[in-house]
């Protein structure tokens, strides 16, 4: 009876925290399978060899999963470190504009123009733009029109790119309150792709080509343009 106690409790835990990484963001959902994965095989492997239904080898193995468990932090760290290292002399990345208001952070490419955001607040936290499909944009649309005006253009901005043609406000209530417009200088130089140690000739250029991108033809629409050059005016102020 307490092992089938023990069981039950097992695949409860193990069910509440499967529903838990599939209601995680997709590009995060990996990583959540692969720790339930290595959680499911370590108590698995326990239990057999607590029960004595695993020799030597099991307990072997489930001795490496602690280890590979507790070690997963200091891998996770070194990551990066390796990537740094493979991508040196590598060329240099694309350069890239970012904008974020109180709902959503959104990122726009400045050889392509292509925008890319990520959702702040709400039931879609966490959430990549591009992983969303229409119904689900149709929502944080709409949560955008109740709760925050300025990120309301910007996600629009991001839709007229994507759905060209297409009218995501039809039959929406926009009663959104008005955004802030105030923008730092950290903000501006982030709109503008720029270091802090830019000159007003590399502010100059940056918006010349960010403006050129925001062209209606290519996706762009007048909150992004207001956004640039109030990043260059503040900037050259």
């Amino acid at each position: 009876m307490p092992r089938l106690i023990l069981l039950l409790a097992i695949i409860a835990v193990v069910y509440i925290l499967l529903r838990r990484a599939q209601a995680m963001p997709p590009h995060k959902r990996r990583a959540e399978y692969i720790k339930l994965g290595l959680g499911i095989a370590l108590v698995t492997t326990l239990f057999l060899a607590a029960t004595g239904r695993m020799n030597w080898i099991g307990a072997a193995f489930a001795g490496l999963l602690v280890v590979a468990r507790q070690g997963l932090p200091l891998i996770s760290r070194l990551f990066p470190m390796l990537a740094h290292l493979r991508n040196k002399g590598a060329p240099a990345a694309s350069q890239k504009s970012t904008v974020e208001t109180a709902l959503l952070r959104m990122d726009m490419d400045h050889d392509s123009g292509a925008l890319q955001g990520e959702i702040l607040q709400g039931a879609f936290k966490g959430w990549r733009l591009t992983n969303m499909d229409r119904q689900q944009l149709e929502q944080f649309f709409a949560y955008c029109g109740s709760e925050d005006a300025d990120s309301l253009q910007l996600l629009d901005s991001y839709l007229q790119q994507h759905f060209p043609g297409e009218n995501f406000s039809a039959g929406q209530q926009q009663s959104a309150p008005g955004g802030s417009s105030a923008m730092g200088r950290s903000e501006a130089l982030a709109m503008l792709g720029l270091n802090d140690d830019a000159t007003n000739e590399d502010i100059i250029t940056a918006h010349r080509k960010l403006i050129q991108k925001l062209h209606p033809d290519r996706g762009g629409n007048d909150y992004l343009a207001a956004q640039i050059n109030q990043a260059k005016d503040l900037l050259l102020g």
